[in-house]
């Protein structure tokens, strides 16, 4: 008879040390929808611990050069792709995604994240104007911030994290980073990794647990004076809410409905493959249930096929991919983020009826376009409101270019240059000479 499983206790990681927790939440395997992981459950009395650790790091790390920083994040890239497999195992059991996606996206990602600023940092420059009638000379200087406060969610783990922390940390800030609660286990291996990387105490802490008690502290403390975010619309309203009153700097990437429009000209070898893998990548069965109250024909999937599982699987959170179509624009699977494997399909006659029906929803994160007319392109491209547009491609990024929403799905971008201005201030020195 086999004997009780051995769950996996997280520890959350301040000053460079693991840190016990006086109370713990249940992680699930979505595989299996067995607890598989202990993560801490972390409020105000570890924050304040994370707080004081940043800032006694802060002097320390502020006054590296950028090309000490530089050196220190490159040795922590290196060090996540020794153990590429490892993390990517990991990141697969604990968020549920393809061991293959883990594997070839998500773990390089959060590698490069730290190369790509590695790199940048070491290349920005500042302004200079001369006042000759008056001899005085004018620059600009930039420094880092502080102590940066970074949330990040639970759809793309550690590739979303590091994407904060490495222009955080490579600006010359400390951060306390807080992950989702559901997908804390990639964080933790990285925080194993930071001492040997030579990241000094206390310039990246993590303290593992919820929104409304981790996330609310980190948020609200007065010594955090910047807040990086990727989530709810609605969560970000509540951080805009608590960060008011110490007028934080704040860049929210929040949430989208992506339209992905296909003309009749598209080349359907290259845009259905594509646009199958961007509809169906994320992991909603209320959804369909409203869809087909509404009128809605479900074409497959949900309801219509059937799902057969491995009987240690059958407890997991697995869902058919499913495609709606009949589906009227006001409907809340047109008009609302759905993270799951569904994706709803409508025609249309022209130009300016798909553009004003893709405008027609509270979010602009992002959107693609397919067609083999380079005009129609470009004069959709530019009436979309959208911060991002793919044309004829999906998620190509080019990091130095901004990445960020329009409308209700975030404030501020993110990049190169966006990243470096946010967890930096800029202060303009005048010398009379």
């Amino acid at each position: 008879m086999a004997g009780p499983k051995t769950l996996l206790v997280l520890e959350n990681f301040i000053n460079g040390k693991f840190v016990p927790c006086s109370s713990y939440i249940d992680s699930y395997d979505p595989s299996t929808g067995d607890v598989y992981c202990r993560v801490p459950d972390s409020g105000k009395e570890e924050v304040e611990a994370a707080v004081t650790a940043a800032r006694d790091a802060f002097l320390g790390w502020s006054s590296k050069s950028p090309q000490e920083r530089s050196q220190i994040m490159n040795k922590l890239a290196d060090l996540i792709e020794h153990d590429l497999e490892a993390f990517a195992q990991a990141e697969s059991k604990d968020q549920g995604k393809t061991i293959t996606f883990a594997r070839t996206v998500d773990i390089p990602r959060a590698a490069y994240n730290f190369r790509f600023f590695a790199s940048s940092i070491l290349h920005h420059t500042t302004e200079c104007t001369q006042m000759d009638h008056v001899d005085c000379m004018h620059y600009t200087m930039r420094t880092p911030v502080g102590i940066a406060g970074l949330i990040s969610p639970w759809n793309l783990p550690l590739y979303l994290l590091t994407w904060k922390i490495a222009p955080a940390i490579a600006s010359g800030n400390t951060v306390i980073a807080k992950p989702s609660e559901m997908t804390s286990v990639t964080a933790w291996m990285m925080c194993k990794l930071l001492g040997k990387a030579g990241i000094p105490p206390g310039v990246v802490n993590t303290v593992f647990g919820t929104g409304p008690k981790a996330g609310e502290a980190i948020v609200s403390h007065p010594d955090v004076p910047l807040i990086s975010f990727t989530g709810s619309t609605l969560t970000a309203q509540h951080i805009r809410e608590r960060s008011a009153p110490h007028c934080k700097k704040l860049s929210l990437e929040l949430g989208g409905k992506n339209p992905a429009i296909i003309f009749e000209d598209a080349q359907l070898d290259q845009c259905i493959p594509t646009t199958v893998r961007s509809s169906f990548a994320n992991q909603v069965k209320n959804y369909v249930k409203k869809a087909r109250a509404e009128g809605a024909r479900i074409l497959c999937g949900e309801g219509v096929d059937s799902l057969a599982l491995p009987t240690g699987n059958q407890n997991g959170y697995f869902m058919l991919p499913t495609v709606i179509a009949e589906v009227k624009d006001e409907s809340c699977c047109m008009q609302e983020e759905i993270f799951g494997p569904v994706t709803c399909v409508v025609p249309f006659d022209t130009e300016e009826e798909v553009i004003k029906r893709a405008n027609g929803v509270k979010y602009g994160l992002a959107a693609t376009i397919w067609s083999s007319n380079g005009g129609r392109v470009h004069r959709v491209a530019k009436r979309l409101q959208a911060g991002l547009v793919w044309t004829n491609c999906w998620l190509v990024r080019e990091l130095n270019l901004p990445f960020g929403g329009m409308k209700a799905s975030g404030i501020g971008r993110e990049g190169a240059k966006e990243s470096y201005e946010f967890f930096t201030e800029v202060k303009t020195i005048t010398i009379k000479h």
